[in-house]
């Protein structure tokens, strides 16, 4: 499982830090979603995100892969209401859409994207750790539009609200 923190530093999105949660050594599905759970609560406590972001559940055809994945996915919300986190929660399109420009852009692409939108030196192994940084990247362009949406009732209204754009 992918994961990623950023935070908003002049604006922009700042890489603190992002990774994997390891569980390929694991067999007992149980004790994957325990861990799961446990290491998003280490996670949450070490570096105190202000908001969670996570990736929806996408349509495949394996039906347990599917139960597995939102069993894993519950388990991260779960640690997130633990700690009073709000979630919001992103479609595989929306994310690869605020990163690339493109909704069917592959891992690989989105990884690339990132590497030179945080200045990461290296591109990771597991392409999970890019998935995860990628949710938080698009959580935070997000919140900027959102932001920024306000919209002035005149142009009197605007100037008095936005000196520095006017020149």
């Amino acid at each position: 499982m992918g994961y990623g923190i950023v935070k908003s530093s002049n604006n922009n999105p700042e890489l603190i830090t992002f990774g994997i949660i390891d569980l390929r050594k694991i067999d007992d599905h149980f004790v994957k979603i325990k861990q799961i759970y446990d290491e998003t609560i280490i996670l949450i406590d070490k570096y105190l995100p202000d908001e969670m972001a996570i990736e929806s559940p996408f349509y495949g055809k394996n039906i347990q892969s599917m139960l597995k994945l939102g069993r894993a996915q519950g388990a991260a919300i779960s640690a997130a209401l633990n700690r009073s986190l709000p979630i919001f929660e992103y479609a595989p399109r929306k994310i690869k859409l605020a990163i690339t420009g493109q909704g069917n852009a592959s891992k690989e692409k989105v990884a690339s994207m990132l590497k030179c939108m945080l200045a990461i030196k290296e591109i990771p192994d597991y392409l999970d750790a890019t998935d995860g940084l990628a949710a938080a990247v698009c959580h935070f362009f997000q919140k900027k539009i959102s932001l920024n949406s306000y919209s002035a009732k005149s142009w009197k209204e605007f100037i008095k609200n936005n000196p520095d754009r006017i020149k």
